[in-house]
């Protein structure tokens, strides 16, 4: 039987609004097992993103169940819930959500500082190394490029090894050629690494190499398709 690592069971999310509650997710059922890569297609506004933050307990279900790892994260207090993400998920934004006064070094070392990791700084560097940033390691996110700051994030999401790792649009801000070779590190490393994707895009070529795709509209999944 295959080992579920996320699992989704009429999940709904309700935010606040000018005019009151507004519906997000609309009784997501859904299941995604270990070692897949997932995308998550839809038009702007379908949900995707919300039900990636979800998955990754950073945005809290109003109502139905949300498992990771067989943990229940609505069950789970704020604290706990970090703690969790911090062994267990990798988290990467379109954003980047780099801290500007960190070096890309620190920046990468950070959570394994946090985690309680004696070799963080080592373990940063070995991961800036491999996607290529062993001679920008100094450097603040200020002086690096959109691609380069995006590998930096991508380094610090997967240093601590994690079992989930959960891209929003990733290669949204990024040129064409740019955002093809960050997805190629991204698909390569979570290859070397073993971990099971969750990928939010646009791009159906980038969905496309996924080995499942979920089709979201109105907060509710409109397909569901194998590779």
């Amino acid at each position: 039987m295959a080992d579920t690592v996320l699992s989704m069971k009429e999940v709904e999310l309700k935010l606040e609004g000018n005019a009151g509650l507004v519906p997000i997710l609309n009784g997501i059922t859904l299941d995604v097992q270990r070692g897949q890569s997932l995308g998550l297609t839809g038009p702007s506004g379908s949900g995707k993103s919300s039900l990636l933050m979800v998955m990754g307990g950073l945005e809290r279900a109003t109502s139905g169940q949300v498992q990771a790892l067989g943990q229940d994260l609505g069950a789970m207090q704020e604290d706990a819930l970090a703690r969790f993400r911090r062994h267990h998920m990798g988290v990467v934004f379109q954003n980047f959500h780099l801290l500007p006064t960190m070096t890309a070094l620190e920046n990468v070392a950070l959570p394994l500082e946090i985690a309680g990791a004696r070799d963080a700084f080592a373990r940063a560097k070995a991961e800036l190394e491999a996607v290529g940033l062993a001679h920008r390691m100094h450097h603040h996110p200020t002086e690096l490029s959109g691609g380069e700051q995006q590998r930096v994030a991508l380094a610090r999401a997967l240093a601590p090894r994690p079992e989930i790792l959960l891209a929003d649009e990733p290669t949204g801000n990024l040129d064409a050629r740019t955002g093809v070779q960050i997805m190629d590190l991204l698909f390569g490393l979570r290859d070397h690494y073993g971990a099971t994707l969750v990928l939010v895009t646009h791009a159906a070529d980038l969905a496309a190499r996924c080995d499942r795709v979920v089709g979201l509209r109105d907060g509710a999944i409109l397909s569901d398709s194998l590779a």
